[in-house]
């Protein structure tokens, strides 16, 4: 059997071979998520801009590396490469970035710069606490979409894309709270993820913002948390953008601790909050993995801030 190229891509058609029908290729084109078909492609504009084009050498891939060494991420020029390496295979061409020099160009780079990735600052519970109460003064709609967002967001510890991919027909209701099916995540693309959202004693309940939402809003089918305009209301089947969860959360946290601090935080900072929250009340970490999705603790310990590094006792 042929050996398969890293990241299932398929290799360069030899000379002779058909080429795959248009059923195959909308298959391996369902693959990959669509936020990764739309972020290679990002990649590859901003490559193109630069004066590259595929085919292209290693010679002048390595160059695109080096200039823009001081001014992106490792990890954002670690995704540059591997988007021009698709491209390459796809084109039936051999890729540059396999060759020695652009090899070394990244080791060099990884060296020289660190692999160190941003970490935004989780929100914990007094964190959400503070930003629902905040929330709560906005107009009657969209208050209770997003305290439902953040809510429901820390609870469930969800990824900003799968936060706006929950639809109504995939939450079941239980006398004590909601299990909620996510029918792709980032690690789950085929089976997806259920996670169970129990109701809280508090009156910072997740199930009941959640609840209040839907009654309100009037959503019977389809996205749960939608767009809402500038008037108060609900824009008819238009659900809402990962990004736009990152700038529901960035404008609560800028009323309620300031614009400076609003740096610190980003769509990922629920997921992050609510496992450093779990892990700083002694939830088991396999409990805390089951609500996350996280396949290995090794994962699940990059997502718990020194917040609660910080209380480890001292043995001496």
């Amino acid at each position: 059997m042929a050996k398969r190229s890293k990241g299932n891509v398929r290799p360069a058609t030899k000379e002779g071979e058909a080429s795959p029908s248009a059923e195959v290729n909308r298959y391996t084109h369902a693959a990959l998520a669509a936020n990764t078909h739309r972020s290679y492609a990002a990649d590859l504009n901003h490559f193109k801009a630069a004066g590259g084009t595929i085919a292209c050498t290693a010679v002048q891939l390595a160059e695109y590396l080096a200039s823009h060494a001081t001014t992106l991420a490792v990890a954002t020029l670690q995704h540059r490469l591997i988007a021009i390496h698709r491209a390459h295979l796809k084109a039936g061409l051999a890729s540059p970035a396999m060759d020695t020099l652009v090899k070394q160009t990244m080791q060099g780079i990884r060296r020289t710069r660190g692999t160190a990735q941003r970490r935004v600052s989780a929100l914990v519970k007094d964190d959400i606490i503070e930003l629902v109460l905040t929330a709560e003064k906005q107009k009657p709609l969209k208050a209770a979409r997003d305290v439902a967002l953040i809510l429901v967001g820390f609870a469930g510890a969800f990824r900003r894309s799968e936060l706006v991919s929950i639809q109504r027909e995939d939450i079941t209701e239980f006398d004590h709270g909601l299990e909620i099916h996510v029918r792709r995540t980032k690690t789950q693309q085929e089976a997806g993820h259920t996670v169970f959202i129990p109701c809280a004693k508090s009156s910072r309940c997740p199930v009941k913002a959640l609840k209040h939402w839907l009654a309100l809003s009037g959503i019977e089918s389809g996205p749960v948390l939608r767009r809402i305009n500038r008037h108060d209301q609900l824009v008819s089947g238009e659900a809402l953008t990962a990004q736009s969860v990152a700038l529901v959360l960035k404008a609560a946290v800028t009323a309620a601790k300031g614009a400076e601090a609003a740096k610190f935080y980003a769509g990922h900072s629920l997921r992050a909050g609510y496992c450093t929250e779990a892990a700083s009340v002694g939830v088991p970490t396999h409990v805390i993995m089951d609500q996350t999705g996280h396949r290995s603790p090794a994962m699940l310990t990059r997502y718990i801030r020194p917040l609660t590094r910080r209380k480890t006792p001292s043995l001496l």
